[in-house]
């Protein structure tokens, strides 16, 4: 195998991603196909079910090894530990068609520009482009670089100018033909599987091959009985499998067929806007969205307008996203790198839903084509159930090594049995027939059937009680289940947020608090403004829907929402912008009516949003919402109390969740759309603290309760404030009483020190702060399995966790692994936390099962090596609690 490997030029597809593979080349030849094909004559088809078992062997029997740029075949490896093998042919497209209609030729400057892959793909004089298909995806040979690139989608290296520059104009048709010929289709195509390709996939596997050895073996004994009760057994298991997955292939089908045919205007350079099939949208295509709904049919991103989207269907919440236009700016960094924001907030992914488009004046909403087919965010989803990631659960790796010494005992068994037959003088066929009957009776031949019994058997169990397991292979691992991964908000605490009150700040400091039980409305002002406009909700057939954080932030001012007209005119507003006016029973208000024209949206990795507001023939302002400590980062010093810390942590240590808000003024001859967020987002006026009340589900502490005198570790997953969560893990019982919690600071290494790491005693007193008194632990401490005196927890920010992991790695399997750790994160960055979790389950798991648990749903997902589907970096943001002992 290393000779074969050696010999072959070596490179690496998709480098530096999840699915990354190491890729051979090699060059059929004539005489070795010959020869294997006389082989598999010979072998009575032994031969190809051996290749077909074993992939590499196939491509090293009928091929030389020889350089990517020569071969016709190429042998493809993961990186993983796994190791999996698999070939795919290198096939050609060719440009003549082209060449013929749209008189093309090797000089002409759409093939002669080399700047893009699509270009550099492109073989000259004969116009040929050499790619392979791996796993739905197109790799593409660049002539250039000597290598296969990803095809389908915008390059990564575009900087915002360049996106604007080449492609806000649209594409011509001559370039449209080409990239349509080369990307392929716009479609998630999946097949129906035919039922004789099931069949057969299914039947060739080992065991069932196995299994016709033993029943051949069986019937020349005259066993018939036996025989034929395995033969049904396996008829039964087959065909329940096959079925399941006939099933499950019609379903994905229907599922993703009907976004594959959606209409769609498209501006062409010289013909302007027309109306497009979606399978016909290229990379780089420029989409026109109108103010009705529509599914997007691809990945986009904005460069003009504004877009309030439903992305259910990728993060399973409906809360309405707003998406601003990607801006035009003078760097030449990628346009993912351009700012510290969270880039997503300009695209539009397939599947979503485009429940509203803001055109800026009398322009049009303008998005280009970032990503096609397979390569878009709902592709990627696709591909994932397609192509799941093989399991490697111990108990799995114990059942081979189990089945191994079955053959060996086996092996024994037979050359025993050969020497005794021999011996007494039986006939060579008798011999022969009674050593083979030894493996039969060492290895069950009917395992597989009754293993797959099993798994349909408790998979009906379980749906019956309302669990739907999305693998019905990971049910036999359940019983080896460790650990527990809850959501907070919504799984833990109920579902809303109750507005408990606000505390006003001035030059004093903070006033009292602002109760909302007594109905009170917020009084006029800067603050009561904030409220009324620092939020994403959009007004949507007459009803105000999204965040149900920023609704009841709303709600609590009795302010209405509009969406403006006639009567409020502003050369820098949207269509449809929204307007937020207070009602005649609100007192005296002096404000007409309070425009939102510009928004820069939440994100987890800033943890704050902001907004710029025009008062009705007044000033303009802009207001920032988020969290306390990253909003007062942007105030000016001598505005933020000098008790921020102390009153921040009253209402974190009671549970309460707390948004700060601050303020500015702006000036009005500058316009909306030229203004950085940098420079918005600078020497704000701090106004207050918002305090928001999430109680916990009656049914939280039975279930924790539960899982604990299981032995089964629970960790919650929130982006709330540290003390907050830490608050919530006493109250649900996750930390018990008498329990100590440790807070784990690090710091990363400088000029003039070292990485350290310092230890503090978080204390339980109500108004408590962090403890100084030093105090000694042992996490050597023996504490009885029965008791649960001697316990710590140990919180840490995802700072702390990322300088820990790169100087002091060491420590971790103590604190965690080998002391069978709880963990509490918080404040991750993307949309998705689990993922962002799954990075730090990675350090303290050992392929174990990990679940994602909703248990006051009907739906129970279970997930195995949830890092193997982590997309999103984990980020300083992060934070976490342990729980330690013994």
């Amino acid at each position: 195998m290393g000779d074969h490997l050696g010999k072959s030029q070596h490179a690496l597809l998709n480098e530096g991603d999840e699915n990354e593979m190491e890729i051979f080349g090699y060059r059929t030849q004539g005489c070795r196909k010959a020869l294997c094909l006389i082989g598999s004559i010979f072998s009575l088809g032994m031969l190809p079910l051996v290749f077909y078992w074993r992939p590499a062997w196939r491509v090293w029997a009928n091929c030389v090894p020889c350089s990517l740029q020569e071969a016709d075949i190429v042998l493809l490896r993961t990186t993983d530990e796994f190791k999996i093998y698999s070939w795919k042919k290198v096939m050609w497209i060719s440009l003549s068609a082209l060449s013929s209609t749209s008189g093309l030729t090797p000089d002409h400057p759409l093939i002669a520009d080399e700047e893009f892959i699509i270009n550099r793909a492109i073989r000259k004089p004969d116009l040929k482009v050499r790619y392979i298909k791996v796993q739905k995806i197109r790799y593409v040979w660049n002539n250039l670089e000597g290598q296969f690139q990803k095809i389908g989608s915008l390059e990564d290296c575009l900087s915002s100018a360049k996106i604007h520059q080449k492609f806000g104009l649209g594409l011509t048709s001559e370039e449209q033909e080409i990239r349509r010929l080369i990307c392929g289709p716009n479609a998630i195509d999946v097949e129906i599987i035919p039922i004789w390709k099931l069949l057969v996939k299914e039947v060739l596997n080992p065991f069932y091959i196995f299994q016709l050895f033993s029943v051949c073996l069986w019937f020349s004994e005259d066993y018939k009985e036996y025989a034929l009760a395995i033969i049904l057994m396996s008829v039964i298991s087959i065909a329940l499998t096959v079925y399941d997955l006939r099933q499950q292939s019609v379903k994905l089908h229907h599922l993703v067929e009907s976004h594959n045919s959606i209409t769609v205007s498209v501006y062409e350079r010289k013909a302007g806007a027309q109306d497009l099939e979606s399978r016909l949208l290229v990379p780089g295509d420029l989409l026109i969205l109108t103010g009705s709904r529509v599914q997007m049919p691809c990945d986009a991103v904005l460069i003009d307008g504004s877009c309030v989207v439903d992305e259910g269907m990728l993060t399973g919440e409906s809360i309405p996203v707003t998406k601003t236009p990607l801006s035009q700016t003078a760097s030449s960094a990628p346009w993912k790198m351009q700012s510290e924001a969270d880039p997503r907030r300009h695209i539009l992914f397939c599947g979503t839903e485009v429940i509203q488009a803001k055109a800026a004046g009398s322009g049009t909403v303008r998005a280009v084509v970032l990503q096609t087919g397979f390569n878009t965010a709902k592709g990627d989803l696709v591909r994932s159930i397609l192509y799941p990631k093989p399991m490697n659960f111990k108990l799995y790796r114990d059942a081979i090594r189990f089945l191994l010494c079955l053959v060996g005992t086996a092996t024994i068994g037979m050359i025993y049995t050969l020497c005794v037959y021999v011996l007494s003088g039986e006939p060579p066929e008798e011999v022969v027939r009674k050593a083979l009957d030894v493996i039969t009776i060492a290895v069950p031949p009917a395992l597989p059937a009754a293993l797959t019994t099993g798994i349909i058997y408790a998979q009906r169990r379980l749906k019956k009680k309302g669990i739907f397991c999305i693998s019905p292979q990971r049910i036999n691992v359940c019983g080896q289940l460790n650990l527990v991964c809850f959501d907070k908000t919504g799984t833990l605490t109920r579902g809303g947020l109750d507005l408990w009150g606000v505390v006003p700040c001035d030059q004093n400091g903070f006033q009292a608090v602002h109760s909302f039980a007594s109905g009170e409305a917020v009084p006029w002002g800067p603050l009561c403004a904030a409220m009324a406009t620092c939020h994403s909700l959009i007004l949507l057939d007459g009803t105000i829907q999204g965040d149900p954080l920023d609704l009841k932030m709303f709600e609590a001012t009795q302010w209405e929402m509009t969406v403006s007209g006639d009567d409020f005119h502003n050369k820098e507003m949207l269509a449809h912008t929204m307007v937020v006016k207070p009602p005649d029973t609100v007192g005296q208000v002096p404000a007409e009516g309070l425009a939102i024209l510009h928004q820069f949206p939440f994100s987890s990795a800033l943890q704050r949003m902001t907004v710029i507001v025009q008062e009705t023939g007044g000033g303009r302002m802009a207001f920032m919402k988020g969290a306390p400590e990253r909003v007062a980062s942007f105030c000016q010093p001598d505005t933020v109390p000098t008790t921020f810390i102390s009153e921040l942590q009253v209402y974190t240590t009671q549970g309460f969740r707390v948004i700060a808000l601050a303020y500015k003024k702006l000036e009005t001859d500058c316009p909306t759309t030229t203004l950085m967020r940098e420079k918005v987002e600078s020497d704000l006026i701090f106004l207050g603290l918002l305090i928001l009340e999430n109680r916990l589900k009656e049914e939280t502490r039975p279930v924790l309760e539960e899982l604990i005198s299981a032995r089964i570790r629970t960790a919650m997953i929130t982006g709330d404030n540290l003390q907050t969560a830490i608050t919530v893990a006493r109250k649900s019982g996750m930390v018990s009483e008498g329990q100590k919690v440790i807070l784990v600071e690090a710091n990363e290494a400088t000029d003039s020190s070292s990485a350290s790491i310092t230890w503090k005693l978080v204390e339980e007193k109500k108004h408590g702060l962090f403890g100084s008194q030093d105090t000694y632990i042992n996490i050597r401490e023996e504490v009885p399995e029965n008791g649960r005196e001697g316990n710590y927890h140990f919180a840490l920010s995802g700072k702390s966790f990322q300088v820990i992991s790169q100087h002091f790695s060491s420590l971790l399997p103590k604190v965690s692994f080998k002391g069978r750790v709880t963990f509490l994160y918080e404040q991750f960055v993307g949309s998705s936390r689990v993922f962002a979790f799954s990075r730090v389950l990675l350090y303290f798991s050992d392929a174990i099962p990990q679940i994602l648990l909703d248990p006051f749903s009907v739906k129970l997902k279970i997930f195995q090596n949830m890092a193997e589907k982590a997309v999103f970096p984990m980020a300083a943001g992060l934070n976490c609690i342990g729980h330690f002992k013994k």
